[in-house]
């Protein structure tokens, strides 16, 4: 599977009937677009707006969507879809599950950061780019309960419940892009995920349990 198969956070995600090819004239246009999106969000912004900003016509624009939520719809998804390659360009390489994880969320964080919160709101305002933006919350859930699983079965981790341990991590990961943990402790999105990485690696370690004992042969 390749990395345009999946989302943000690694999971798998359906090709969309009748994509194709995008020029080279219509990809630097998205790139323009998503980083617009992701400075001001888009809400605010008209099709007439948008032409005037990037310097290109309506009919231009109209060559990328037929409308302005279908346009948010596309643009939301090229950046998710070119955050995913980062991501995953960061971690084929890592081959220690305990090392996957920590620069899994790293990555993850580092590829939010350039998203303002006028951006995040207006996503999860919008029926349409929401269901994108809440895929990826699942699918980090999914992501980060395969490397426990993966680190249980290794030996590198103690033995949890590795679905509700997902659970709660996907949720955590919704509330950071929401801005709900922000607004709550005051940490900027990359020192959540900085924090959620090393709570996940010291609570999980099968080296060293609550005690400082020895969990490697308990919780069975």
């Amino acid at each position: 599977m390749t990395t345009s198969d999946r989302s943000l956070v690694g999971g798998p995600r359906r090709r969309q009937a009748g994509s194709r090819q995008v020029s080279p004239r219509r990809a630097e246009l998205l790139d323009r677009l998503r980083d617009l999106f992701l400075a001001e969000g888009f809400a605010h912004l008209t099709l007439d707006d948008l032409a005037g900003r990037l310097h290109c016509s309506k009919s231009t624009l109209y060559t990328l969507a037929g409308s302005k939520e279908q346009l948010a719809v596309r643009v939301v998804g090229h950046y998710f879809k070119t955050a995913t390659a980062f991501v995953e360009g960061r971690v084929e390489t890592v081959t220690d599950v305990r090392d996957r994880m920590r620069v899994y969320l790293d990555a993850a964080a580092e590829a939010l950061r350039p998203a303002s919160r006028e951006f995040i709101e207006d996503m999860a305002a919008n029926s349409a780019t929401r269901a994108t933006y809440e895929a990826n919350a699942h699918a980090a859930a999914d992501r980060v309960r395969r490397y426990i699983r993966d680190g249980v079965r290794e030996g590198v981790f103690r033995e949890v419940h590795a679905a509700l341990v997902a659970e709660m991590v996907g949720r955590t990961i919704s509330g950071i892009q929401s801005g709900e943990i922000g607004e709550r402790t005051g940490l900027s999105d990359a020192e959540a995920f900085a924090a959620l990485s090393q709570f996940l690696l010291g609570g999980l370690s099968a080296e060293q349990g609550d005690n400082g004992r020895d969990h490697s042969t308990e919780e069975k």
